[in-house]
């Protein structure tokens, strides 16, 4: 497939290598990791959401390890604190000053691993970094590496001790996506594998400036008019649904914005069509929304969230 008129003419290629390297590491689940691919060009933030046992966290490694940058991996346990994260200010004897430690956060890519795990203290810690990639200590900021980028993985919140994310929280991962078990042929293929080997880590050879031109070529993708207006529509559905007590915010519909300019370039157009928007339609908007009822079991919010977008988005008109 020829690139788009005015991309480099490697674009497709260099996005191709990286979905390659990313899905090297898991096996039958093609669509999640173009989609993670797709929030990565999108500039979000991911939250893996699923079962034990599924890959949550290779997928993470995968994604965040295909890149040639700073990679970081963080256990987040009920007895971290915020400083364990962001880093602290220490006073050093010898230079007579108070100097700052950064922490695992100043690194491109931050594997927070089972983020549902710790405090809502040490959670919360991650709000600026994911809003404005910079952190405040003591009164001074410190910006972050670019690219950054938070991959999360958490396991369902009925599970024993999990601290479920806040809606602040949660609203500043572009998406959620859940890997589910693999099918039978991917399976064998595990079972196979030597569990005494090591799987390598995948690797693209892209660097972190060939990331950022990526993500810049993202913004030149077309977005018609009668599509932004879809986009509003459905967002405008998700407040006044019935069975929704907060809808997607300002911060969500821009996350669909970007996204779908993103998917368009891995699709190798510089142009965003209706399919694009109902393929992320749900993993962009099912964790934002809050279900409008008390007797609600907590563990099948979730499910009912996608099921309210995808009954969203067969009610609003799909433009021509």
């Amino acid at each position: 497939m020829a690139p788009p008129v005015g991309f480099p003419p490697d674009i497709l290629s260099k996005l191709a290598i990286l979905e390659t390297a990313v899905g090297a590491a898991i096996r039958g689940k093609p669509q999640v990791v173009r989609l993670s691919v797709v929030c990565l060009l999108a500039r979000g933030h991911l939250l893996l959401e699923d079962v034990p046992g599924v890959g949550k966290t290779t997928l993470a490694q995968a994604l965040a390890r295909s890149v040639s940058c700073r990679f970081h991996r963080l256990q987040f346990t009920s007895d971290m604190l915020p400083s364990d994260v962001l880093g602290v200010t220490i006073y050093n004897a010898h230079a007579e000053a108070f100097e700052f430690k950064p922490g695992p956060i100043f690194s491109n890519f931050l594997l927070a691993d089972e983020i549902n795990r710790t405090t809502p203290k040490t959670q919360s810690a991650l709000l600026e970094a994911m809003n404005e990639s910079q952190v405040t200590i003591d009164g001074h900021s410190h910006s972050l590496p670019r690219p950054f980028m938070v991959i999360a993985t958490q396991n369902p919140v009925e599970h024993h001790g999990t601290y479920p994310l806040p809606e602040s929280q949660l609203d500043r991962f572009l998406m959620r996506l859940r890997i589910g078990y693999p099918d039978a042929a991917s399976e064998r293929e595990i079972l196979r594998r030597d569990h005494r080997e090591t799987v390598p880590a995948p690797a693209s050879g892209l660097s972190a400036e060939e990331v950022l031109r990526l993500q810049d070529a993202v913004h030149a993708v077309t977005v018609e008019e009668s599509l932004l207006d879809y986009m509003l529509a459905i967002v405008e559905r998700t407040r006044t649904h019935d069975g929704l007590a907060l809808g997607v915010s300002p911060r969500g519909s821009q996350a669909l914005y970007r996204a779908v300019q993103a998917a368009a370039l891995m699709e190798g157009r510089d142009f965003a069509i209706p399919d694009d928007v109902k393929r992320l339609a749900v993993p962009l908007f099912a964790h934002r929304v809050v279900i409008n009822t008390r007797n609600t079991l907590v563990q099948r919010r979730a499910d009912m969230g996608e099921r309210i977008i995808e009954e969203i988005l067969s009610q609003v008109e799909v433009p021509l």
